[in-house]
């Protein structure tokens, strides 16, 4: 099989096109097909800087394609069925950037079939982690389902990004009602076209009383980007016990905390990285995120509010490199053309 590889840190061009043997599927395995490998900034982070564990690792977390083999212990009905992969790269040398990878079975959701491959791919990473930022307020659901945030105000920082884009669908799936802020005209078009019900340039005039114009109340959820940048103007609109869930910094602004102000509002801040999330978490995510792809809710594309940028696998850096120039749009490796 063909297969991307890096065996030291660094830039992109550490990266290889090799020729590997097909990997053989252990107890609780299975072997997949893989036809979309899905590229996160966790992905590009990982070969630019973290150590690297194994005499060579295949990157990427996310991906989709066919199950064609299975290890002991897994329902060998599970053979050709079309699925979706997280974490594939997770402490394994095994990611989806080739042409078959092996990953725990339960990494491994079933894909409906009429969702195509480039869907299961840009799940994943950004999917969980918007399940993960919707679900850990004091006052909200543990599992998301339509009607879980019925009366609950969602405010999606960056929605035009791939965890803000799913944070938008997920929330309006599950009832919310949602506020994007963005920086230009073009992100909010995106914000819009993934369900955003109000879109807002924080760049622009007063965005803190634009947002309680829409919820006077205050906003229940914060699902955060750059905390660093935002955290004024989220602590301007959050309701009393409302919720900040952080996933990222984006800029790496220093972060200061206004202690009585805080007390005041009872906030409460979530940080979350998918990791260290546990399992049980992690398995309510995957549930949770495939009954709204059942339910038609995750639609990706340009006309969904997330453009698709495509490299072949041999092109593999490029897709690194973009990620890394923050390409607006989800960034996906087609591994079988």
């Amino acid at each position: 099989m063909k297969a991307i590889v890096y065996r030291t840190n660094g830039a992109p061009d550490v990266l290889q096109l090799v020729d590997r043997d097909l990997p053989a599927p252990g107890p609780g395995e299975v072997r997949v097909r893989v036809a979309v490998s899905g590229v996160n900034p966790t992905d590009w982070q990982a070969r630019s800087g973290h150590p690297v564990r194994f005499c060579e690792v295949t990157p990427h977390l996310d991906g989709a394609g066919t199950i064609d083999a299975v290890g002991e212990g897994v329902d060998p009905s599970r053979v050709n069925q079309r699925v979706w992969l997280f974490m594939a790269a997770a402490g394994r040398p095994t990611g989806t950037a080739a042409e078959f990878t092996v990953v725990p079975a339960e990494q491994a959701v079933p894909l409906p079939d009429e969702a195509g491959f480039d869907l299961g791919a840009a799940l994943g990473v950004p999917a969980l982690t918007a399940h993960r930022a919707l679900t850990v307020a004091e006052d909200g659901p543990r599992r998301l389902r339509p009607g879980a945030l019925d009366g609950k105000v969602v405010l999606a920082a960056g929605g035009a990004g791939a965890v803000g884009h799913a944070v938008i669908q997920l929330a309006r799936w599950a009832g919310a009602t949602v506020i994007s802020t963005t920086s230009s005209p073009e992100k909010a078009r995106l914000a819009t076209a993934a369900g955003a019900h109000h879109v807002i340039n924080y760049r622009e005039g007063d965005p803190a009383a634009e947002i309680r114009e829409i919820a006077p109340d205050g906003v229940d959820i914060v699902a955060e980007v750059a905390l660093g940048t935002n955290l004024a103007l989220d602590l301007a609109v959050l309701r009393t016990r409302g919720t900040i869930s952080t996933y990222a910094n984006d800029g790496g602004k220093p972060i200061e905390l206004n202690v009585p102000q805080n007390m005041v509002l009872n906030t409460r801040f979530q940080f979350l990285v998918l990791y260290t999330a546990g399992p049980q978490a992690r398995a309510a995510a995957a549930q949770d995120v495939a009954a709204a792809v059942h339910d038609g809710a995750l639609p990706v594309g340009e006309e969904h509010g997330l453009p698709l940028i495509r490299f072949p696998l041999d092109r593999t850096a490029d897709a690194h490199r973009a990620v890394e120039s923050r390409a607006v749009g989800k960034v996906l490796v087609d591994v079988i053309s």
